[in-house]
């Protein structure tokens, strides 16, 4: 961090305020039980005798204390009065050493693809337009006499749109989570044997992170600050996040034992996120928005991932201020301010890599609609699910190449026992 310093090379100040808080969380701390590094002890195995475990444990709590504590208390010092004063003060990717060529870089790196930034904007321009026009037509359908405006500060006051407890907004989830699993089977022919758990973000964290995470074991979900948690984005949420989404997407891989580790194990963010964006779509088809609020949410994320487009090179190629970007993702969704302020955050802190989420996404629904038009009545939606899962995590150029060959074999017949006639 000293050394990006030197160079002119550091996160920007904008977006470091009040991030000492979670290093603070274990900097304070007295008892070493107390951290989130002694919590897996709390709890030994009754296999491991008592004074084995104790031992285990009174070692853990030494280095704790003598160690790691300190540790964080001498971060915590360096962050305060070292790193933020000497912070950059501009936002942009571009203003960094070597600024136009890094920004390129990280497009690369997240997309895959090779993009200028003008050239993402208008994407993003475009797509903002398209959702906008549909996000109308379900505002109709609501039945709400006002403005778009007015329906937006309805459905971010409204209490009927928020759960009342966190457990009432895990429930949701949970809800959503056994919908999709009614339906899974008809989009999917081969579905991994591991299972997730659904589990509230950590309280330490919670108040900085996103509305929710998804992974091969548990999918987090954000209980912090409810008012900032409309359940209408609860469906697309999940989708994303557990199945068909990252859960989905994660199980399978790691279970695809003739791919190498870093195909099992490795996240390519435009593959992912692209999965996972293309999993709240799938929801349509699912039938899992089943009110006109609720696909009001699915569009209001999927116009957030095409605002990302805007915001992302607007910050770091047309010089964006902060609140520009705050301004913008305002106006064109009903995502909380706080959920605004956060995301623009890890835009600003982040260069490109919100670009993956919309671009993968884009690129399944052109690599989908090639296949159905070129294999007709052929086209089987699970095995060309399969097909996309099968991979791995790679580049889109790559998954694209895999396509185009299974639409050459003419979209092998899956073989899922009985039903494949079906």
């Amino acid at each position: 961090m000293r050394a990006g310093l030197k160079r002119g090379f550091s996160v920007p100040r904008a977006v470091l305020a009040g991030r000492d808080v979670s290093i603070a969380a274990v900097a304070d701390v007295k008892d070493p039980t107390q951290t989130g590094f002694y919590a897996p002890l709390q709890h030994m195995p009754s296999n491991i005798p008592a004074a084995t475990a104790a031992a285990i444990q009174a070692d853990a709590r030494a280095k704790i204390g003598h160690d790691v504590i300190p540790a964080y208390a001498k971060l915590l010092t360096f962050f305060r009065n070292e790193y933020m004063p000497q912070a950059r003060t501009t936002l942009a990717a571009e203003a960094l050493p070597d600024g136009k060529d890094y920004y390129r870089q990280q497009i690369r790196e997240y997309t895959t693809l090779d993009l200028d930034p003008d050239a993402i904007h208008a994407i993003g321009l475009e797509q903002v337009t398209k959702i906008h026009a549909q996000m109308l037509q379900t505002m109709q359908e609501t039945g709400f006499k006002g403005s778009f405006a007015d329906f937006l500060h309805f459905l971010r006051t409204d209490p009927q749109f928020y759960a009342k407890t966190p457990q009432e907004l895990l429930d949701k989830s949970a809800w959503v989570a056994k919908e999709v699993d009614g339906q899974v089977g008809k989009f999917f022919g081969h579905l991994p044997r591991k299972r997730f758990t659904i589990e509230p973000v950590p309280a330490d964290i919670a108040p900085y992170y996103t509305s929710g995470r998804g992974g091969p074991d548990v999918y987090l979900v954000n209980t912090y600050d409810l008012p900032s948690r409309p359940l209408f984005n609860m469906p697309a949420l999940t989708l994303h996040e557990s199945y068909p989404g990252h859960a989905l997407q994660l199980e399978l891989a790691e279970e695809e034992h003739d791919q190498p580790a870093f195909r099992r194990n490795g996240y390519i963010s435009a593959y992912g996120e692209g999965w996972g964006l293309y999993s709240e779509f799938l929801g349509n088809e699912m039938g899992i928005y089943k009110t006109p609020y609720q696909r009001f949410g699915y569009l209001t994320y999927q116009m957030w991932r095409a605002c990302r487009l805007v915001v992302d090179t607007g910050i770091h190629h047309l010089g964006w201020t902060r609140q520009q970007a705050i301004d913008y993702m305002t106006q064109n969704t009903a995502l909380s301010d706080r959920e605004i302020a956060n995301e623009v955050d890890r835009y600003i802190s982040w260069p490109g890599q919100a670009l993956s989420y919309e671009l993968g996404y884009l690129k399944l629904l052109e690599l989908r609609t090639k296949a159905e038009k070129s294999l007709g009545p052929k086209f089987d939606i699970r095995a060309f699910h399969d097909t996309v899962l099968a991979t791995g995590s790679v580049p889109l150029p790559v998954l694209e190449q895999r396509v185009d060959r299974f639409i050459a074999d003419g979209g092998p017949e899956p073989d899922y026992g009985v039903d494949a006639a079906k």
